[in-house]
């Protein structure tokens, strides 16, 4: 029993889940469009969003739309319940909708139609009634309240009534869609009481058609039958009533034709005098073009004519059509695209002297077949008048024989070779048609563009090819289209001076300044999207301030690099100060290293730091060698240090008194006994060490002598710190102790504390001067 209980449970439960998950399995997007199509529903949806206003139901399985199904989706403008199981709708379902635009009920399985259904529906457009199971439109007038209609389309393979009490509230449209292919009861002036339909679309058998026509002339623009097969010739006499009409295009899409049928259309067409296009579009000819229809020679109305994918079953059994070479004259307009055309013979060519635009694209047309379509082994006379051909998606593999094949086409101004197979240009001149203005070779595998290319174009496509470089002169040039190629560059080696728009987008562009568009001076559009930008500071700063308009700006130009703004747009990418002031940076670091130098040098010279450093660096090869004074070799009694300012007193006048006095003494002095080369460091202190004693001659000159610092200074280090008494001071001049430097802090402390010897111009006092003196430098035992 528990496990029956537990069982039930997960069933309802999986119930409850699927039921609620409607509601989720509907996307609606930010226009409050919700597609819920595919989802394998039986029944409307009930609790969407009340401000959906477009639901798509499409491909479901729902069977009934109820009354109360779609009453809180008051704001719906578009309902899509196409390719359902529909086979009852409430005469009530749709009351609520009174904003709705578009309905489609196509594909269902409707049996009958009811204006009830349509009642309410004031501001409905569009509606689809297509491929259902009903037989006629009902017994009202169906479309009585649809005053805003204006695309309708109804039909289906079993439907075979059409009544003119349908169609009574309808005044125009833009398209009508008949599908009745059984159609066996058509009321004449059915269609006739809509005054205007812009374009109108048949499926009808062959016995209702000239009706239906015959009901159209006065009110239809565009005429298409579709699906039709006309096999005899009887079957397109309908088409006779066409000869004075609105109408301005008829269109036959895929229907079935035969030679028959054609040459008798033929003859018809030759009679208009209102309708100028004639369109063929995906049907086949049951033929080999072996019509003779009977031409007559007065004017027709008719200029267009439009052939797309015709299949003809034998083509290559097709004849010359000579048969109709009387009707080319008066088409200005030929396209025949898609059909395996694969020669036009030169008399046919020729026949065409009215004939302005030929569209013979997608087709097998070769060099050889082209240069016979277009008379040139004949002497010329194809297409006199042509000013467009586009030969496009064919088996052309030489530009330069296109080139000279056209040559004689004197009104010749666009041309479209594009999807052909070029390849390599080898030709280095080309002739060409004297006007052309426009000429297409995209899409062609070339890898280079030589002089082949005409000059007097003002229009150029090579895009989608394999080109590195452009390098052509063209001086009318104001468009080129260079897009998907192999370009590193714009086309700075091209001569373009009225180049006005340029299009490279898809290239292996990595930048571009304001001196390469300076190259093209009239240049105002550059479309540079989708390549592989490397966003320098250089390059970001100019595409942030550039003054030419970017086509795609800024969305679809994005950096490939560096990586920090890969992928970025252009326009909102920055790259770090360092990287783009490298130059400034380095600049000012350079300056303020500098000055920061220059600042150490400076406070080290006023704190004489280096004086320190080499007094120091003299104290400290002093200090490693051994210094006992007993033990040391002393050869001389003093070593003098004095200023040169003071030579002539010390020379003149103490050298003879101290040498020459009994006993001798031997002075060292520096001009004498220093040795020559030798760092005069290292001469003071050998002369200090190697004198008893040191004699200072202290003056003004002294103090201020660099040399004399150096000497005083080591007696500081030296002498000083030994403790002994060598050093002997003679102040030659009255000196203030404050003009003593205060590095030499021992020397001023000495002064202080120790008696010197004071010169003096007295006689009497000089003479106690000497003899004080020698008794100082006097040895002790």
């Amino acid at each position: 029993m528990m496990h029956y209980v537990y069982k039930s449970c997960i069933i309802y439960s999986l119930i409850v889940l699927l039921v609620s998950k409607e509601d989720f399995d509907c996307p609606c997007n930010n226009s409050d469009f919700c597609d819920c199509s595919s989802m394998g529903w039986d029944s409307i949806p009930t609790r969407l969003p009340g401000t959906v206003n477009g639901l798509n139901l499409s491909s479901n399985s729902i069977q009934t739309v109820r009354e109360t199904d779609l009453k809180y989706y008051e704001k719906l403008k578009t309902l899509l319940l196409q390719f359902n199981k529909i086979h009852h709708i409430n005469d009530d379902s749709f009351q609520s909708l009174e904003r709705l635009e578009d309905l489609d009920l196509s594909y269902n399985n409707l049996s009958y139609l009811s204006s009830a259904w349509f009642r309410n529906l004031h501001m409905l457009n569009n509606l689809n009634l297509l491929g259902n199971k009903y037989l006629a439109l009902g017994n009202q007038s169906l479309f009585a309240s649809l005053s805003s209609l204006r695309t309708l389309q109804f039909g289906n393979p079993n439907f075979n009534i059409i009544q003119k009490k349908h169609f009574e509230a309808l005044e125009s449209l833009n398209k009508l869609e008949i599908y009745a292919t059984q159609l066996t009861q058509y009321e004449v002036g059915s269609l006739k009481t809509i005054k205007y339909i812009d374009y109108v679309l048949l499926t009808v058998n062959i016995d209702s058609l000239p009706a239906m026509i015959r009901d159209l002339l006065y009110s239809v623009n565009v005429l298409e039958m579709k699906e039709t097969q006309f096999m005899r010739p009887q079957d397109v006499e309908a088409f006779k009533l066409l000869d004075y009409t609105s109408a301005r295009q008829l269109v036959l899409r895929n229907c079935v034709i035969t030679d028959a049928s054609v040459s008798r259309f033929l003859e018809i067409i030759k009679t208009y005098k209102n309708i100028t296009d004639i369109i063929l579009e995906d049907s086949e000819l049951l033929g080999t073009g072996q019509g003779a229809p009977i031409l007559g020679d007065e004017p027709s109305s008719v200029t267009t004519g439009i052939i797309n994918k015709l299949h003809i079953p034998n083509f290559y059994l097709f004849s010359d059509l000579s048969g109709i070479y009387k009707i080319a004259p008066q088409f200005k307009k030929i396209v025949c695209t898609e059909t395996k055309v694969f020669l036009i013979p030169c008399p046919f060519s020729r026949s065409f002297t009215s004939l302005e635009h030929l569209d013979i694209s997608g087709n097998i047309i070769s060099d050889t077949f082209l240069a016979s379509s277009a008379c040139f082994y004949e002497g010329g006379g194809a297409w006199p008048m042509l000013h467009t051909l586009n030969i496009s998606r064919n088996l052309l593999s030489s530009l330069s024989m296109v080139g000279e094949v056209l040559s004689g086409q004197k009104y010749l101004t666009n041309l479209d070779l594009s999807q052909n197979k070029f390849g390599e240009l080898t030709a280095p001149a080309c002739k060409w048609p004297e006007k052309l203005k426009y000429l297409n070779i995209s899409s062609c595998q070339m890898n280079n563009i030589n002089s082949c290319i005409p000059s007097t174009l003002q229009i150029l496509d090579v895009s989608s090819n394999f080109l590195t470089v452009f390098t052509i002169q063209i001086s009318d040039l104001t468009e080129l289209y260079i897009s998907n190629n192999r370009l590193a560059k714009l086309p700075e080696g091209a001569r373009l001076p009225s180049l006005v728009k340029l299009v490279v987008s898809g290239n292996k562009l990595n930048d571009f300044y304001q001196s390469e568009l300076d190259l093209f001076e009239h240049l105002t559009m550059l479309d540079g999207r989708d390549n592989n930008y490397i966003c320098s500071c250089q390059f970001l700063h100019f595409m942030h301030y550039h003054t030419i308009t970017l086509l795609g700006w800024p969305d679809d130009y994005l950096c490939d690099s560096p990586s920090s703004v890969r992928h970025m747009r252009i326009q909102d990418a920055e790259l770090p100060p360092l990287v783009c002031h490298k130059t400034l940076i380095v600049t000012l670091s350079c300056i303020l290293l500098i000055a920061f130098v220059v600042i150490i040098v400076a406070v080290c010279h006023f704190l004489h730091v280096m004086w320190y450093i080499r007094m120091t660096w003299a104290w400290l090869k002093a200090k490693r060698k051994p210094l006992k004074s007993h033990d040391r070799e002393i050869c001389y009694d003093a070593f003098v240090s004095y200023s040169e300012q003071d030579f002539e007193w010390v020379e003149n006048m103490m050298v003879p008194q101290l040498e020459n006095s009994t006993p001798p003494l031997k002075l060292c002095l520096h001009k004498r006994d220093f040795v020559p080369g030798r760092w005069i460091i290292d001469n003071v202190i050998d002369a200090m060490e190697t004198s008893y004693r040191t004699l200072f001659v202290l003056s003004e000159q002294f103090v201020k002598s660099e040399w004399c610092k150096y000497e005083l200074e080591f007696s500081h280090f030296r002498l000083f710190d030994e403790n002994n008494d060598t050093a002997i001071l003679i102040l030659l001049e009255p000196i203030e102790k404050e003009t003593i430097p205060k590095r030499f802090f021992k020397l001023r402390k000495l002064m202080n504390t120790k008696t010197y010897l004071e010169w003096s111009t007295d006689e009497e006092h000089q003479q106690e001067f000497w003899c004080s003196l020698k008794a100082a430098l006097q040895k002790e035992y």
